[in-house]
């Protein structure tokens, strides 16, 4: 076997395993768009397929009768050799025994067949419900459309905050010496290991004295002073870049303020873009911070609160639920498509030693 041959089937191979990863790790999801997409009758009926679909039923008499798929060899006057499986009309349910109607022949006379319907497969036809995601629109606490305000407001203020004061933070250790430096840095990258939940009683007593809790404020503020996680990120793409260029702008009368926003940032996009992903996304699925400020203020409720408020009145619908949690994720989803480049390209590079 030649060279050729056998890199086409690696690269097959490889090309199939990363198929198949793909299809395991997308199925939650394409199950969740299928479910929202069902009727609750379809969801209670056992051997329902799991895509979008809806029971056959045939009209009789001003009556909607259930459509089975009922072998013609058990039934009353056919061939008890036949082979053939027709869509029959359910006229009366039996254990041993169950009446339908033919409704190719609706003139023929109801007839016996020795099957039990609940043996019985139905004859499915797909049938998507778009109305659920209407019903969750017209129904989801505080309105779909002041969720998803209260949302953006959340995101792209908090946004806002992180990217200006973790670019300064790590600028700082990026580029200037100063005594403890390394052990400060330390002392910041290991509060990453910190466990919310120690300071989640004394910052809610903070707040609380101040006479905040119930604003935007709790939930705002401290995102305006850095975290470990993204000043790592951006120290570690401020490295890459080279000091010379710094030593040329500081040779020209450049101050550190106008290195940075003239030489570092502008270089800097990707590792902004993919920081700037990382937070919109935490904000939008953040749930427990809102919860415990803004549990008073409804009307400031963003649409993961909301959402869970949805899921307590309707969850023996989870096609309402499905619908719900897909519409809440359209817009996170169209902004990871649309930066996925840069983000995967911040990615990489902030995870290169230098």
């Amino acid at each position: 076997m030649n060279k050729n041959i056998r890199k086409g089937i690696s690269a097959t191979f490889f090309t199939a395993l990363a198929v198949g990863l793909l299809g395991v790790f997308l199925s939650p999801f394409a199950f969740m768009i299928f479910t929202s997409l069902k009727t609750q009758d379809q969801i209670s009926i056992v051997g329902a397929p799991i895509w979008p679909a809806a029971p056959s039923y045939y009209e009789h008499e001003g009556k909607k009768l259930e459509v089975f798929t009922v072998p013609l060899s058990k039934c009353a006057g056919y061939d008890p050799n036949s082979s053939a499986n027709v869509n029959l009309a359910l006229f009366k349910k039996g254990r041993q025994e169950s009446t339908f109607i033919d409704p190719s022949d609706p003139g023929k006379e109801p007839f016996v067949c020795k099957v039990s319907w609940r043996a019985l497969d139905r004859p499915w036809q797909f049938s998507p419900t778009w109305e659920n995601y209407t019903r969750v629109w017209d129904t989801i606490p505080n309105g779909y459309l002041r969720l998803l305000a209260n949302t953006t407001f959340y995101a792209i203020i908090t946004m806002i905050g992180t990217v200006i004061s973790c670019i300064l933070v790590a600028y700082g250790f990026a580029r200037f010496r100063f005594p403890g430096r390394d052990l400060l840095f330390l002392i910041l990258i290991s509060t990453i290991f910190l466990p919310a939940a120690v300071t989640i009683i004394p910052t809610y007593a903070f707040w609380q004295r101040l006479g905040l809790v119930g604003t935007w404020l709790p939930l705002v503020v401290p995102h305006f002073f850095a975290n470990a996680y993204n000043v790592f990120l951006f120290r570690q793409y401020f490295l890459t870049l080279p000091r010379e260029l710094d030593e040329s702008a500081m040779m020209d009368g450049a101050s550190p303020l106008r290195i940075l926003w003239s030489i570092i940032l502008p270089q800097s996009y990707p590792v902004i873009i993919a920081v700037v992903v990382f937070h919109i996304v935490f904000a939008w699925n953040d749930y427990f911070g809102p919860l415990i400020y803004l549990s008073t203020a409804r009307e400031n409720w963003p649409i993961s609160v909301a959402l869970s408020s949805f899921n307590g009145i309707y969850g023996e619908q989870p096609q309402l639920i499905q619908a719900g949690a897909l519409l809440a994720l359209i817009l996170p989803i169209i902004l990871f498509f649309v930066a996925q480049r840069f983000f995967v390209q911040g990615i990489v590079i902030t995870g290169v030693e230098k």
